[in-house]
């Protein structure tokens, strides 16, 4: 049986140690090969550093080293007897907030950073307000540098109790702190015996054990389907699947399924993996479906439940991140939307408000949306969408804006729901 694969995002202020806890993670548990040891202890030495700078493992990036920052997003892989892990190492810097976006967007379980000497900045509250925003199910507070506070329990307190009550503004379901030193590996692979009074556990002791099973959706059966297979071969001149991953609920042979947006209804013959047969498909597992019936399919459409549809419709609310250096958004716009496995042309017909992340204040007056910004916006679409609430699922509830003169992605949003 494979090991769950669990996706994780490193967020928080600038310099608060996210790269040296990814480094730790890697070092501590032997993921590290010897050569990639030789060079960033060269590079440490180097750049005049009295210790082993583990941040280099993933500021790979010649600006980021030169620096002391990461711009880019760093993604790393590691193992463990009981999960894999892929690990996105996020910038803090505010003017790559699109980058952190992009890191987070896919996550499970997001590690936001603090620096236990100068506690919750106004990054930190940005990038845990973007990680709530983004339908990120499970944030662990990382108390970091807790050695050069002398593992203070009260200064550790402190933090915990203003990040807790700032948390309340957020759709966060599970909310987990602990105190670390990223750079002297305190509580960060091993339990540290400098901080008798936490009684908690390491990081990745809780990064093993916290569950997120039901984090997907188990109920809302959804394929959106990607490319039907016929194969050009005599033996099998009968074959015709319908290929695509499955984002939501669970299908079985048997089951009775609708396509959109023919509305035509079938039953699932067979479901075929590149491993062969088998008896049921659950997210986020790529499969192709065999129908009892010959019916018109084609990529763009999608498979689901009669009696658990999606949303249909060109007209949809979104929460939008301009991703753009050049394009502003404005009511009017043209752009073309990719939706699940879906093209369309979408026009923006309503900037309804601007959001401010530090103070989650709601700007009406403005009139559009620059690079880093997030606001509230309307579309309307050339074909109709099949969609959920990004809420209730995070890949039929999102999409991407792309510009057709350039085919540059300027915009990563998440549906709310049908216009009102």
């Amino acid at each position: 049986m494979s090991m769950e694969l669990v996706r994780l995002a490193t967020t928080g202020s600038v310099d608060d140690g996210k790269s040296t806890l990814i480094g730790r993670l890697l070092y501590d548990t032997k993921q590290i090969f010897e050569d990639q040891m030789t060079a960033i202890e060269l590079a440490s030495e180097n750049r005049g550093s009295d210790y082993v700078d583990l941040a280099l493992l993933t500021d790979g990036l010649k600006a980021e080293r030169e620096q002391g920052i990461t711009i880019d997003v760093a993604y790393r892989y590691f193992a463990t007897p009981k999960r894999k892990f892929v690990l996105a190492d996020t910038p803090g810097h505010i003017q790559y907030t699109r980058n952190m976006v992009t890191g987070a967007s896919t996550a499970d379980i997001a590690l936001v950073l603090v620096d236990a000497r100068l506690g919750i900045l106004e990054q930190t509250r940005r990038h845990s307000f973007l990680a709530s925003l983004l339908g990120v199910p499970h944030l662990v507070v990382c108390v970091n540098k807790m050695d050069l506070v002398d593992y203070s329990q009260e200064r550790y307190d402190e933090i915990v109790d203003e990040f807790r009550e700032f948390a309340t503004r957020l759709d966060v379901h599970d909310l987990r702190f602990v105190p670390i030193s990223a750079l002297k590996g305190d509580n960060v692979v091993k339990e540290s015996d400098k901080m008798d009074w936490y009684n908690g556990r390491s990081v990745l002791h809780m990064l093993e054990d916290i569950y997120v099973g039901s984090d997907r959706n188990m109920i809302d059966c959804r394929l959106p389907v990607q490319y039907v297979v016929r194969p050009h071969r005599a033996e099998y001149a009968d074959y015709r699947g319908y290929a695509g991953q499955v984002v939501g609920g669970v299908f079985k042979p048997g089951d009775d399924v609708v396509v959109l947006p023919s509305g035509f209804e079938s039953k699932i013959s067979g479901i075929d993996t590149f491993d062969g047969p088998i008896e049921e498909a659950m997210p986020p597992l790529s499969v192709t479906i065999r129908l009892d019936d010959d019916i018109d399919i084609s990529r763009g459409d999608m498979i689901c439940r009669p009696h658990n549809r999606p949303e249909v419709g060109h007209d949809i609310d979104a929460m939008i991140c301009w991703l753009s250096e050049t394009a502003t958004l404005r009511p009017g716009s043209k752009y073309l939307i990719k939706h699940t496995t879906r093209w369309a042309k979408a026009l923006v017909t309503d900037l309804q408000y601007r959001l401010d992340v530090n103070t989650l204040h709601r700007d009406e007056s403005v009139d559009h949306l620059v690079l880093n910004e997030i606001g509230r916006i309307r579309l309307r679409t050339t074909v109709p969408l099949f969609f959920d609430s990004y809420r209730d699922n995070r890949e039929t509830g999102s999409f991407i804006l792309v510009d057709e003169a350039t085919n540059a992605t300027i915009g990563a949003g998440m549906i709310t729901g049908p216009a009102q």
